[in-house]
């Protein structure tokens, strides 16, 4: 089993938030503990940041894990995305290549809405044509029909 760097930034991402979440959390409580109302409402307001983080950090890990589930069950199938595009000598995908390969992955998720297969490779036809945020969306929403069928494990 290899082990990607995505994989390694993002545990020492969390085990870094982890450590600060401790300590935010015990100068918080430290707060709360005096019984002055003004250090106890500071120290309820300070724990707030640290528990949006951590429920925004446990949602990407949630994403993540079920996208790369949804990559090994498309592998295992030989459904993949393959990454052809014409590129441009900086690395840059074709626009009009781009743009082509979205309408055919548009076309997919309209003639199978429910399919999160074909929300999958649409995510990767809004991210080759450089489109992150409709990209990352379109893999929330093949995460969810995905979880919704049941396919949770690997």
């Amino acid at each position: 089993m290899t082990v990607r760097k995505g994989l390694v930034g993002a545990v020492a991402l969390t085990a870094l938030l982890a450590l600060y979440v401790w300590q935010i959390g015990t100068r918080s409580f430290a707060l709360v503990g005096t019984g002055e109302p003004v250090a106890v409402l500071i120290g309820l307001a300070v724990l707030l940041v640290p528990a949006l983080a951590v429920g925004l950090i446990a949602r990407e890990w949630q994403l993540g894990l079920t996208v790369q589930r949804m990559a090994d069950d498309l592998a295992g199938r030989g459904e993949l995305p393959v990454d052809d595009l014409p590129r441009s000598p900086g690395g840059r995908i074709d626009r009009e290549a781009a743009d082509s390969a979205f309408v055919s992955a548009r076309t997919a998720v309209e003639d199978a809405p429910d399919s999160w297969a074909a929300r999958y490779h649409l995510a990767f036809a809004y991210d080759a044509a450089r489109d992150r945020r409709r990209a990352r969306a379109a893999l929330r929403d093949a995460a969810r029909l995905y979880r919704a069928a049941g396919r949770t494990e690997g």
